[in-house]
């Protein structure tokens, strides 16, 4: 009986080595290198238009000068180790107290789609909880394929919203579904053996390539957004590889576009009751009701008023209708100040142009990048990931019941969503990422009143990968870091290990 217990012990082992080896092999068939390379100049104004002040600015490109520059060649296909490449940018900022260094902190970029290859400078230059991480750490930063200066490809968006002001009918619904599936369906097929390979589990492939060209026995990750979902792949495929992970704003355990939408919708209208109450105690100055309760009333007043009777200004690019309205009410606490003057605008606007504060919120839309600027974010990659991984993909039929659903759910901030036919008729196969429970320190930073990552999605992502929650009492996205009393506490966790349970975050306006 011991012989038969000790060797299917030593089976289940064998077996757990072999899945874990086969995860490995596909990114181990050769050994990975950097190619390094000179770093980008970029002109100040460039910077600036990176959100870079005139008071950071020297610091920046002193801090830019440490920066080193690189790629990474991965597989296309990692089924197919011996077929075509791509390149995989990567920046480094080394620790610059070498003597004490305890590895490498790769921070993860969200999305799906967006940049991280500066990541390392804008977040040290600017930031001095960073800069203390960067004394015993590297910062790494990437750009996912598919995004930047990595390999990728583009497609045509195509037209997604609603070609009228104001309530949307079935039929306008119909048409923009139509067109939603047309440009899916032309997307996936344009490139299908590159659109196809972009996925989460690829990207944490890739990552752990870079990680092995880097020469680090394991990774430490920082993960914001999507960089979370990532954060959580690469951890369930190189459980060996991986480090401390701290992710912040988690993304759910799932990729399904229609829950995401449905319980995303949900959690905007909560946090309105909490913008409500704010106005009501700040009534003498927004004028919106002295109550919660007469602040909703009010704001669904203006709501129904502005989708009956839309305005048309000469100085905005789109006229103000209820999604506008909903817009403004599903703000979080940081812009409160702007929509509650926004709002009180729009109570008596009349003129031809649009009220101050109404025109500073939604203004004219950003132009082309400066020429030299960096890609941001990539859209493509963004869809493509997205309707890679989303198994709802539903009918019109359904989307619309959903939509209808949405709209009597959330009365109040419900008009500002679109349906959830994002991936409908998406050709491609879904492939949803790996994710499971595994060894190793994990902090999820999850926001209690956020709605771009519901506080709930958190424990859901705990429940399926495990780890600990730190709760971050704000409703603002991935603000960890840029809060200095829970950024100290995100540095000591990746030097000691140990963290709190939490911190107060963003505070609401006083």
């Amino acid at each position: 009986m011991r012989k038969r217990t000790l060797l299917a012990a030593m089976t289940l082992a064998l077996t757990a080595f072999g899945a874990q080896l086969s995860a490995v092999s596909a990114t181990t068939t050769s050994d990975p290198t950097v190619t390094w390379k000179s770093c980008p100049t970029y002109s100040d104004d460039v910077l600036r238009s990176l959100g870079v002040t005139q008071a950071q600015l020297a610091n920046v490109r002193t801090t830019m000068s440490r920066l080193q520059c690189g790629t990474v060649s991965v597989p296309l296909n990692y089924s197919d180790p011996g077929g075509r490449t791509i390149d995989i940018a990567v920046t480094r900022l080394t620790a610059t107290d070498h003597a004490r260094r305890l590895g490498s902190v790769a921070v993860l970029p969200g999305g799906p789609g967006g940049s991280g290859y500066l990541d390392p400078v804008m977040r040290v230059a600017r930031n001095n909880d960073m800069a203390k991480l960067n004394e015993r750490y590297d910062i790494i930063g990437l750009d996912p394929r598919g995004v930047g200066y990595s390999t990728k490809v583009s497609c045509d968006l195509g037209a997604r919203g609603p070609a009228a002001p104001g309530p949307l009918t079935e039929a306008a619904a119909k048409k923009i579904y139509e067109a939603q599936v047309s440009a899916n369906q032309k997307c996936a097929n344009s490139d299908p053996a590159f659109i196809g390979q972009l996925t989460t589990d690829n990207v944490a492939k890739d990552v752990d390539r870079v990680r092995a060209a880097l020469g680090d026995r394991k990774l430490n990750l920082l993960g914001f957004s999507w960089g979370t979902y990532l954060g959580a792949a690469y951890r369930s495929l190189f459980p060996a590889h991986t480090g401390r992970v701290f992710l912040d704003s988690p993304a759910p355990p799932w990729t399904r576009v229609d829950r995401h939408f449905q319980e995303s919708a949900a959690a905007v209208e909560r946090n309105f009751a909490r913008m409500a109450e704010w106005l009501a105690r700040h009534n003498t100055t927004y004028g919106l009701g002295a109550t919660a309760r007469q602040v909703r009333a009010e704001v669904l007043r203006l709501v129904r008023g502005y989708d009956q009777n839309p305005k048309t200004y000469a100085d905005l690019p789109q006229p103000i209708d209820g999604s506008t309205i909903a817009n403004l009410a599903g703000r979080d606490s940081t812009q409160w100040v702007l929509a509650g003057q926004a709002l009180l605008e729009l109570r008596t606007a009349s003129g031809t142009t649009a009220p101050p504060t109404v025109k500073q919120l939604l203004g004219a839309p950003m132009g082309a990048p400066l020429p030299g600027a960096p890609e941001l974010t990539n859209l493509t990659m963004n869809w493509a990931v997205t309707c890679n991984e989303d198994s709802s993909r539903p009918t019109f039929d359904v989307s619309w019941r959903d939509y209808q659903r949405l709209l009597k759910r959330n009365p109040v901030t419900g008009r500002q969503n679109g349906m959830t036919s994002l991936c409908s008729g998406w050709p491609l196969p879904v492939q949803q990422a790996t994710l499971k429970r595994g060894p190793g320190s994990l902090v999820l930073g999850a926001h209690l009143y956020e709605y771009m990552s519901v506080y709930d999605w958190a424990l859901q992502t705990r429940n399926a990968i495990g780890g600990t929650i730190y709760t971050v009492r704000d409703d603002v996205h991935v603000s960890t870091t840029r809060v200095p009393e829970c950024a100290a506490e995100v540095v000591t966790y990746f030097e000691t290990g140990h963290i709190d349970h939490g911190c107060p975050g963003v505070q609401p306006p006083s």
